[in-house]
Order: C-alpha cells, then structure tokens, then sequence
C-alpha cells in the first residue's frame, strides 16, 4: 500500500494491526474513567467479542461534568441556531451540565433507572440533546425517533424497545409549516401493545400540544420545579459493556432492527475520530448538519464534539429555504465554524439553487477549514464544484449507522492523503477492509466485489441488534463467515483506496455485466446542466435489466430536457461504453429522497417495474413519488 508519507496514516494503521489491544488501550487513555480498563478485548464475549469488557465509566460524564472540572465550565458546548424559529442560544458547559442533571432528576423521579428504555421523539432542539445526555446520566438507554415520524412506525419501535417514558416536543418546525408531533405520539402510543408510564412534552409556542391527564407532563413545569427543589442526578457508574442507545434503522419491515451502541467503546471510537480524523481541538466550533435521529447526529452532533471538549452547533433549518441558499455560508461565519459535516445532498441542494456560490459573497470564511462528506456517494462533479467554491479540503467518508463511524475516510487529524475522486479514501486503524466474491474469496485489486471487514469490529460499532443476537448474526455475519458484511459493493484499488460503488443491490445485471449505477451516475453528474441524478435498473426482456437514469436540471437551466436526455445517453455511451446499454435518461423537477437525504432508489424500482409499491416511512414528502410516477407514464414505462 503506497501511502503519501507526510501523513501519520500508514503508522497508525500499521500500529494497530500490529497489536490492536495496546493501539486501542493508548486510545482509551483519552477517556476518564471510574475504573479504567485492564483488559482491552474479550473475544469469547457477546456475538463477536466486546471490548473494555472490565472498564467502568459514564459517557455524559465525559461529555460534560469532566470539562467543568477542569475550569471549562464558561466554555460554549452547544450553540443552537434556528433559521425556522428566528432563535440563537449558546449554551456553556456548565449550564448544560446543569440542565442535563436536572432533567435526568425528573427522569429519575418517573421511576426511570438504569437499563430502562426512554424514546426521544424531538426536533432539533437544545433539549433533545440534554435529553440524550440525561438518559445516559443515569444509565437508561435512550431511542431517538426522528421527529414527525409516521405513527406506525413510531408505534413499532415503541413495541420493541418498551419505553418506561417518552420525552417528546409538540412539534416541529419546516420551512413552510408547523409538523405537529403530540398528535402522532398519540397515534402511536394508541396502535402500540406497549404503554408508556410516562410523556414529558416540550410544549413549543409554534405548535402546542394537548397533554393527556394523567399520563403527560409539562417539560419546562417538571424542569423547573425539581430546579427549584434543588435536584440534580449524578452519573451513575456503567460498564463499557453497557448499552447507551439503540438506534432503528429505517426502512426496516417486519420487527425493527435494532442496532445498538455500547458505552465504552463508543467514546474511545468518537474520541479518537475527532482527534486524529476530523482534526478537531478542544473549544473549536464543529457543526454537524444533520439531525439527532439519525445516527451522524447521535456521533457527531451530540457525543463526540462533547466528549472532545468542542462546541457543537445544532442548526434547526435547511440547506436552501431558510431563508436562501446562502444559510450554510451565513452560520459558518457567525459563530466561526472550523469544520462542516454534511450530506452530498444538502450541497447539490445549494449548487441547484446557486451555481456560482453567489451568497457566499462578502462573506468571512477564514476560520472554517474542512467540508466533510457522508451519508450517500459523494459524486466527483459535487466534490469538485464544493472544492473550488469553498478553497478547502472536501473530505467524503464512508460509514454506516451500524458502525457509529467512520470505516474508510481521509484522516485530517493524522495528515491529509491526496484525494482521489470518487473515493472515501482509506479504511481507518480498527477496520481491516476487504473485497470478496460470493464464495468469500478475496479479489484483485481494481475488481468489484462485496465489501466486508474483518471480524472483529472495532470499538464503537454494535455489538448487536437489539434483543436480537441470532437476527444479528444472520443478517451481518452469515453470509460472509469471518466477516462484517456492509451491503456495499466496491473495489479496492493498488494503492489501498477504498471505492464504494453504491448498495450491493444497486449494482444491476446488464445482459450479464455487473455494471455499477453509481458509475453511471457520477457520468450523469458531471453533466454541466445536471444538478443530481439517480440511475435505477429497470425491468428488461432481452438484456435482464437497462438502466434508466433520472436527472433534475440546474435552476434556470433554459434548453430543452429532451436535448439535454440526448447529451446523457451520449455521454454514458462515450464514458462507460456501450455494455451499459443506457438508453434512457428522464427528466424530472425532483428526486424522492428520505429525511435524510438518501435517495429511494428503490422505490423508483418497483414503479418503474410495475410492481406493487408502498411510500416508505422515512420519506421526506410522499408527493415526489406520483410525480416520478406520472413522468414514467408518460414516457410509457410505468
């Protein structure tokens, strides 16, 4: 592996191969402990091994009471800016430190204790984030639900993870509407088997709730008297080996699955990340764009800028609509943010409304100096446009709510490596990444394959699903004896890059080439006229599967769709050849996408198939869905 040696990558890598329990016991120095590791893995232990099997800590501890200790306690933790509220608060340490324990009091006096379940239905608020802090506090294990999401889906993570208590706010808040969240709590709580004890509502003036007599509670009137009672609980002493979390992933049918995040080597995974991959110091602003339901936000908006010592932003708005495409440029220079972690997604959204990055004029950016990508493939035409726009590093990493984060990425912290587009990067010290054919056997550098990692994974990855060991080993480590499997499929070039092609189910079979669609696409998006894309495979008699692409068009963009269609064929045929027998490319106003950013590629499948088809929970507005529909039936192919 020929690795650029002003970086420190190679012999970090290198050290931990070498002896992974001393490269993770050095990494679990950055953690203050009530008792402090003496073994470092217990590979007879769980489904897999565990680590710090013996170590006894306690992570809000760590996020907070260890920083006002060290005379940190004026030092902003979290800054909370909200386009869709008008409202700006900054939080120091010692003031969330003192809002978390009083909280996790109230918590305490529903009965809560440690090894209960508390759901989080909010939205990006301070709050919720006190709230996580406040159930890891005293031991429960809390499950955050995105906000507004649907109450059958609400209902089923209710029934698996048998919450004592619901802490939840009213509502949220969009661009152009109130989302109110009380009704569909009901909703929910009404269709599950399982009752909670308890709801804590936040009642937000936008949109207040109607409390349930006898079940519900008034957040700020809770919080206030146990204040005023002068309570406040202090951490309780957990194992490494404890649950923190569990985080559903979406999209699950049947039984939800579960994944599940441990105590101990979650802060020594997240510590480390933000030291030598995100190149983060203590009191730096770090501003994860994201939300707290989905697992970028459980890492990198509330745990790891804590347990570092850094100011965390909560931003409660959108790339563009809040009020422009010029939001991001605005919040990275009012409150001095260093680094910006965000979906491919959220740029093409800004490039799509303003191309030439006329809103970042006039403003100082001179503090920030990394973009950081993850979530879905970073296309190269994004990455590029961000790069030349922005005069900054654009670093994409590749990562999974499973693993909690990073598998392969370019390590800031330890030096960059020169980027190649396309690519994550490097597999981070913990992962040894591989790719393999269907009979587990490794292939050639630059060959497509599935990509696994060697067990064990390292700390911060789950341990299991949820009440779900079986489930968790047939799902994840069955198929590949040895190995993690991470549904990706991908290559590995010589110089050790890793290359994530798209879901080993978005790889489709053209008369027998395995072509990648997310190659297909990244031709699509370096078209100039192209602001994203989605390339499917569509049902075919004579070749098994064609694939289809579907574009949006830049803003403005004047000429007509049927030429530019026409430029798009060309350009795939010129690029990838005709093997990949694209033929068709369709243009629509927008792609349906989850509410976080993922296109549903899926979806799209099954209408352009013709086969039965149901709006997936996690979807951001169901309306894209009959607008794909009806263009597809227009072009005769739905």
């Amino acid at each position: 592996m020929s690795i650029d040696g002003a970086s420190r990558y190679a012999q970090a890598y290198a050290g931990w191969k070498t002896d992974p329990s001393a490269f993770w016991a050095e990494a679990a120095r950055g953690i203050d402990w009530a008792r402090p590791p003496q073994a470092i893995f217990d590979a007879d232990a769980g489904v897999y091994g565990r680590w710090f099997p013996d170590a006894v800590g306690n992570v809000c501890h760590n996020a907070l009471d260890r920083h006002v200790a060290a005379g940190r306690g004026d030092q902003a933790a979290l800054i909370y800016d909200s386009p869709v509220t008008g409202t700006k608060r900054t939080l120091t340490y010692g003031e969330m430190l003192k809002e978390t324990a009083t909280l996790a009091a109230v918590l305490q006096d529903m009965g809560v204790g440690k090894g209960d379940r508390v759901l989080v239905y909010m939205p990006m608020v301070p709050e919720a984030i006190c709230a996580m802090l406040a159930c890891a506090r005293i031991g429960a294990i809390h499950s955050v639900v995105f906000g507004g999401f649907a109450a059958k889906e609400l209902a089923t993570r209710i029934e698996d993870a048998e919450p004592k208590v619901i802490l939840a706010a009213s509502c949220g808040i969009e661009p152009n509407r109130v989302v109110p969240y009380k009704p569909l709590l009901d909703l929910a709580i009404s269709m599950s088997a399982v009752k909670p004890e308890r709801c804590l509502v936040l009642q937000r003036t936008q949109g207040p709730g109607t409390l349930v007599e006898g079940r519900d509670l008034d957040w700020q009137a809770a919080v206030d008297a146990a204040a005023a009672a002068g309570k406040g609980a202090p951490c309780a002493d957990m194992l490494a080996t404890d649950p923190l979390y569990i985080l559903y992933t979406s999209g699950t049918t049947g039984k939800p699955k579960g994944v599940v995040r441990d105590t101990g080597g979650y802060m020594v995974a997240l510590d480390w990340s933000m030291k030598n991959l995100y190149g983060i110091k203590p009191g730096e602003v770090f501003w994860t764009a994201s939300d707290i339901g989905w697992v970028v936000g459980h890492s990198y908006i509330v745990y790891a800028p804590l347990i570092l010592g850094a100011t965390t932003l909560v931003y409660e708005g959108k790339p563009v609509g809040t009020p422009d495409a010029g939001a991001f440029w605005r919040v990275i220079e009012e409150h001095g943010v260093v680094a910006l972690f965000t979906a491919p997604t959220a740029l093409r959204a800004i490039k799509k409304e303003d191309p030439d990055c006329l809103l970042k004029h006039g403003r100082d950016l001179s503090r920030f100096r990394t973009l950081f990508l993850a979530g879905e493939r970073a296309d190269p035409d994004t990455v590029v446009w961000a790069q030349e726009q922005l005069k900054v590093p654009v670093v994409d990493h590749w990562w999974q709510t499973e693993t909690g984060w990073a598998i392969a990425a370019n390590p800031v912290g330890l030096g960059l490596l020169p980027i190649k587009l396309g690519s994550p990067t490097v597999p981070m010290p913990g992962y040894d990444v591989q790719i393999v054919d269907e009979a587990s056997k490794p292939v050639p550098a630059g060959t497509m394959g599935s990509i696994v990692v060697k067990l064990p994974l390292p700390p911060g990855c789950l341990p299991t699903l949820w009440q779900q060991d079986d489930r968790f080993a047939e799902s994840y480590l069955a198929e590949f004896p040895g190995y993690y499997k991470t549904a990706d499929a991908g290559f590995l070039d010589d110089d050790g890059y890793v290359f994530v092609m798209g879901r080993t189910d978005d790889i489709i079979n053209v008369a027998g080439h395995r072509l990648s669609t997310g190659g297909m696409e990244e031709v699509l998006a370096s078209h100039p006229d192209v602001a994203e894309c989605a390339v499917i495979g569509v049902k075919d008699e004579l070749k098994g599967e064609v694939p289809c692409g579907f574009v949006v068009l830049k803003a403005g963009e004047r000429r007509a769709p049927d030429v530019i269609e026409k430029e798009l064929v060309g350009l795939v045929r010129d690029r990838i050849g005709p093997v990949a027998a694209f033929k068709l490319a369709v243009t629509v106003n927008r792609l349906p996408k989850t509410r976080s950013g993922k296109i549903l590629r899926g979806t799209m499948k099954k209408i352009a198939d013709h086969d039965p088809w149901t709006v997936p929970a996690t979807i951001d507005d169901a309306g894209v869905l009959e607008e794909i529909e009806g263009v597809l039936k227009e072009r005769g192919i739905a």
